[in-house]
């Protein structure tokens, strides 16, 4: 079985494709049309990159062409139209960075928990003992339990914290040791640090609006690596600004929209770390991207079906 695949990958990574066994046939794809890719080729291989985002006011013609599959390199397409999901077949790279982001979750737990920078010493007057918070002891509620939370809560219970978690499905987590809760109020009530890990649906969208932050444990650290519009940003702000009551603290790797206007109150709130997108560290992954669309690549072939197929009712 021979296939021709169109894809937006970098050089290097299209080079490692095109070793594969089957021998598929690379071809470049249009930079600021890459849906045109579908008249020629049998898979397009995408990236969220800026041609996506442009205003499509209707489904490009002849779409989805002769594809018999599309392959996102990132885990999440909300930043596709929706006429994507009229192709045979659309899978995505769900898993790949999972690790890479769980360890940002757990540093930027213990970056509010033990907050070194705020008690080094630079002079003698400084050397006085303070407290430092604990991570052992603490609850960590993860929202989404898929590859993301299930690689946060096996590191939480390493060490020893107390996991909570929810899937939207209502399945157990396949981690042992994490205490499935009922519902998101009641994961928010119990945690010190609240992790947020679901995909962006019109279902997720502001799912941490006023009334659900009004229900978060006093002082509690909310730590977002899904997407930003899961939280209502100027909602977070005002409960941010509460003294006696809601969240402490927000650990931020994603916004709505991206990047933030410049003097954009997120910037500069004492209450909020804001980084820009960067817990996947996906540029240091890519090779495990490479290995799961081979492997993929074996299975179509095979006649198999890929991993991680995407559910267009559901949106991921």
């Amino acid at each position: 079985m021979s296939l021709i695949i169109a894809s937006q990958l970098d050089a290097d990574f299209n080079h490692g494709l095109g070793q594969h066994p089957i021998a598929p046939i690379l071809i470049d794809v249009a930079e600021d049309e890459p849906w045109a890719a579908a008249a020629e080729a049998d898979v397009l291989l995408i990236r969220p990159s800026p041609a996506w985002r442009q205003p499509q006011a209707a489904v490009p013609p002849a779409w989805p062409g002769r594809l018999k599959w599309v392959y996102s390199a990132s885990t999440g397409i909300d930043f596709y139209p929706q006429w994507l999901l009229d192709a045979p077949l659309v899978t995505c790279g769900r898993g790949v960075a999972a690790d890479e982001i769980a360890d940002y979750v757990i540093a930027a737990i213990y970056a509010h928990a033990k907050n070194l920078e705020a008690v080094t010493a630079r002079s003698r007057a400084q050397w006085i003992n303070v407290p430092l918070g604990r991570v052992s002891g603490t609850t960590i509620g993860i929202v989404g339990l898929g590859a993301i939370g299930q690689a946060v809560a096996r590191r939480g219970l390493a060490l020893g914290a107390q996991v909570v978690g929810l899937r939207r499905s209502g399945a157990k987590s396949s981690v042992s040791g994490v205490e499935n809760v009922a519902d998101v109020e009641a994961l928010v009530a119990r945690s010190d640090h609240i992790v947020i890990a679901v995909p962006a649906t019109a279902e997720t969208r502001h799912l941490f609006n006023d009334a659900l932050l009004a229900k978060v444990k006093p002082g509690a650290h909310i730590i977002n690596v899904a997407r930003g519009s899961v939280i209502d940003q100027e909602a977070l702000m005002r409960a941010l600004d509460r003294e006696d009551s809601g969240p402490g603290f927000a650990t931020l790797d994603v916004t709505d929209p991206e990047p933030l206007p410049e003097g954009h109150a997120l910037y500069t709130h004492p209450r909020v770390r804001l980084t820009p997108h960067i817990s996947s560290n996906h540029t240091l992954v890519r090779h495990r991207l490479l290995e799961k669309v081979r492997d993929d690549i074996s299975r179509f072939a095979r006649g198999e079906a890929p991993s991680d197929i995407v559910d267009p009712v559901r949106g991921y």
